[in-house]
């Protein structure tokens, strides 16, 4: 149950960061939320915003204020950075935002006293690496919110493919939040019907042929909704609006975060995404399920990837 006094801070204001507030605030996730953003007016008024909602919402504290602000609270949200111009490359985009994420942990540190710290930022995986680094936290006290969005963009398409409820049906995107995560067919359910007895059944709208569809519109979906408005804020907002209530909650569910993996999978020093038992304290556990040899060999390219981009920033 939702502990008697909860508190959360968003370092961030843009977009990504007030829709979070604003997703807390309509489902009454958090007691009490902190707007924290170099533009303090920005946060002001972001704060003021949704506070006059809540009479038709309900009763909790919403206000800007500063890093001391990160004292006492269960979840740190960071969502400040920079976001890709064009012609700007990923690396680019990672050293600038990597040079963002130092300078906040530095502020956050001075004054955190436990919690969990939620990466949002982009590039998620590179960022949450070096905030677990920086901040000198045990590992999974720091996580990413991954490929939780990925995978809930996976689900929500099949419902779409096969006219099911998105409720029956279970699937996992892992890896990288970017162009080499992969979809775990092999773990893929429909009321725990595996996917691929289902593509047999004859009267199935879902064929092999539909898989590779699937993972690429997952894939570019970001990239589609940036392109017709701009950026994405509404489905990442409630993404991670429901990784807090599993914090707050101490649900032990099983999310698609992003957190240092060191031994599962053979993996070691990376952070990516994989199915993690997540509590209040974090990620209680990471889950190896049983891949296929496709999927292990595409799991292993993806941390490849990250740690491409990993070894250009690691000394910043």
């Amino acid at each position: 149950m939702l502990k008697s006094k909860s508190k959360v801070a968003i370092i961030g204001s843009g977009f990504v960061g007030s829709s979070i507030a604003f997703a807390m605030a309509l489902k009454q996730t958090v007691n009490e939320i902190v707007l924290i953003d170099v533009n303090k007016e920005k946060a002001m008024g972001e704060a003021m915003d949704i506070s006059h909602g809540l009479p038709f919402m309900g009763q909790m504290s919403i206000y800007s204020g500063d890093y001391s602000d990160v004292k006492d609270c269960d979840v740190i949200v960071v969502t400040a950075g920079a976001n890709r111009k064009p012609g700007e490359t990923r690396l680019d985009l990672a050293k600038k935002n990597v040079s963002i994420a130092k300078s906040i942990t530095t502020e956050v540190m001075k004054y955190y006293n436990h919690g969990v710290i939620l990466v949002v930022s982009n590039p998620v995986d590179i960022i949450t690496y070096m905030i677990q680094k920086w901040s000198g936290l045990p590992n999974g006290k720091v996580m990413g919110s991954g490929t939780v969005l990925d995978s809930i963009r996976f689900r929500y398409l099949l419902s779409e493919k096969l006219n099911v409820d998105v409720k029956n049906i279970h699937g996992y995107i892992i890896g990288e939040h970017g162009d080499s995560q992969l979809p775990l067919w092999s773990a893929t359910h429909v009321a725990g019907k595996d996917i691929n007895e289902y593509c047999i059944s004859p009267n199935s709208p879902f064929t092999e042929a539909d898989k590779p569809i699937i993972a690429e519109e997952v894939k570019k979906a970001g990239a589609t909704i940036i392109k017709n408005k701009g950026a994405t804020y509404y489905a990442i907002a409630v993404t991670v609006d429901s990784i807090i209530e599993t914090l707050l909650k101490n649900q032990n569910t099983i999310r698609t975060v992003g957190s240092v993996i060191n031994g599962p999978y053979g993996i070691h020093d990376v952070a990516i995404s994989l199915p993690s038992i997540v509590n209040s304290e974090g990620v209680q556990e990471v889950l190896e399920l049983n891949l296929t040899d496709e999927e292990r060999v595409a799991l292993m390219a993806s941390v490849a990837q990250v740690k491409s981009v990993l070894d250009e920033v690691k000394d910043m």
